[in-house]
């Protein structure tokens, strides 16, 4: 099979990982990314197994697992410390776990083994503004015109100003949630292996997560959150520093403790979410990978895992196939398969945690964690949390090797 020229645009996790995998492939891989200096977008996430089995596949797996922080519970309780959620990998499989990753340490890893591939070349600064699905071309800002390729892999994110060009949206809406984050020394943190959040009704959620260093960084991190209508932000600024400490201390002491007295509420930046579901992910020869493909509300947090997923399917699709509907049209397939449930999910379990609707979070604090208790929801809640739900009914595939590699990675970081 003759050697491909492929464009991808966008150089997060998504766009990083397919030109790896197409890289590796032996295709000749161009990145644009529209700014000049890139860099991770976000403070920390929760890998699931779905997305260390793709970095897995790409050999990255120690690395990364050396780098994160193993998250085995996930926990979340009201203000007054009851328990609302309560959900433990080992109940899915004991040898399986999350890791915490700061989006820093993730995009150092990939970015440092696109570095070793001869053939990717990255234009960064090159912003990215039309497409020519059909003959695989390219136009930039500045007009210029890029291609044609033989593949354009569109990877721009949940914003994606190109996802309109491959095709029409069945749902692209701003969430009217969003979130406040930071990093935060881990310190004496007393959960350093779960996921902790706390709730007052559906208006105020925190959460801390454990995301461990990056290559440049040996101090150990926490992910901090802090949930907030997007319509609030500026309010949010004109109250003050002050007022936001004491709602946090009214909310959960111990996040307050960990922030300290010293704390510089500029460090919190803001992030807003999509929930977009295009009809379709291809055209000619340009095809939608990650958040351009499937935005959702981050309440599950599988954005970046179902990325990596993308990036791994599309490359094993065109493996030993040319570029064709045939190829692009078996990847969409496999991944909505994969996806069906999610965005549902999503819709659904977002107005228990981020709305002004206190008779949904009082339905959640009575029923969610008795729902977790029994044998058959408790397995599907899990395999959601996991991404190893595969539609309605069935279960993603994880691979024993990538199960027993893992299972080593998870020994040797409780050995040190």
């Amino acid at each position: 099979m003759a050697r491909r020229h492929v464009a991808i645009v966008g150089c997060g996790s998504g766009g990083q990982a397919a030109a790896l995998a197409l890289s590796r492939l032996g295709d000749q891989v161009e990145i644009f990314e529209r700014v000049a200096d890139p860099g991770p977008v976000g403070a920390g996430f929760l890998l699931q197994p779905t997305g260390l089995q793709a970095l897995w596949r790409l050999g990255l797996l120690q690395a990364a697992c050396a780098l994160g922080t193993p998250v085995e519970r996930l926990h979340g309780e009201t203000a007054q410390g009851r328990a609302v959620m309560d959900m433990r990998y080992a109940d899915l499989d004991p040898r399986l776990s999350g890791i915490g990753m700061q989006r820093g340490a993730l995009f150092a890893l990939l970015h440092r083994a696109i570095a070793g591939e001869r053939d990717v070349v990255l234009h960064s600064g090159c912003a990215i503004v039309e497409l020519d699905c059909d003959g695989g071309r390219l136009r930039d800002a500045q007009g210029r015109w890029h291609g044609g390729y033989d593949l354009v892999v569109i990877a721009d994110g949940a914003a994606s100003g190109l996802r309109a060009q491959v095709g029409d949206a069945r749902i692209d809406r701003a969430y009217p949630w969003g979130a406040l984050w930071c990093l935060l020394p881990e310190g004496d943190w007393p959960w350093r292996r779960e996921l902790r959040q706390r709730y007052r009704q559906a208006r105020q959620m925190a959460g801390m997560l454990p995301v461990g260093t990056t290559p440049d960084d040996p101090l150990r991190k926490l992910s901090f959150f802090w949930s907030l209508p997007v319509a609030a932000f500026d309010d949010w600024r004109m109250a003050g520093r002050d007022a936001w400490l004491r709602q946090l201390h009214g909310l959960w002491p111990k996040a307050r403790e960990r922030l300290g007295d010293d704390f510089d509420a500029a460090c919190l930046a803001r992030a807003a979410y999509r929930d977009a579901i295009p009809r379709r992910w291809w055209r000619g020869r340009a095809v939608l990978l990650g958040d351009a493909a499937h935005a959702m509300s981050p309440q599950l947090g599988q954005g970046v895992n179902m990325a990596l997923v993308d990036a791994l399917a599309l490359s094993a699709r065109l493996q030993d196939a040319p570029v064709s509907g045939r190829a692009l049209h078996a990847y969409e397939h496999e991944r909505r398969a994969h996806l069906a449930a999610y965005h549902r999910y999503s819709r659904w379990l977002t107005p228990l945690f981020q709305s002004g609707q206190d008779g949904l979070a009082r339905l959640r604090d009575l029923a969610l964690l008795r729902a977790g208790r029994m044998p058959l929801a408790r397995g599907h809640m899990l395999r959601v949390l996991s991404g190893t739900q595969h539609g309605w009914w069935r279960r993603y595939r994880l691979e024993d090797g990538f199960i027993d590699a893992l299972d080593a990675a998870l020994r040797a970081n409780r050995a040190e």
